[in-house]
């Protein structure tokens, strides 16, 4: 897949980490699959991945969590 960003490079299986924010909680997930470009960095995320980080990352927010760094398991 040709990356959107950079429009130069190819991406590739690889994993991320997603950093996600909402009101004053901080939200780290580690290993994240993904398709990242070569050459800029840029990722891609499936619709069933980007759904267990949205739901993984809500669960942190309910919890009160200030900051929280969790690894990503499929």
């Amino acid at each position: 897949m040709k990356c959107v960003i950079c429009k130069q490079g190819e991406a590739h299986p690889g994993e991320v980490t997603v950093t996600l924010q909402r009101g004053e909680s901080t939200i780290i997930l580690k290993n994240v699959p993904a398709e990242v470009c070569e050459n800029c960095g840029e990722y891609y995320l499936s619709e069933e991945i980007t759904e267990q980080v949205l739901s993984r990352a809500e669960e942190a927010v309910k919890s009160g969590a200030e900051v929280e760094i969790l690894r990503f398991a499929a």
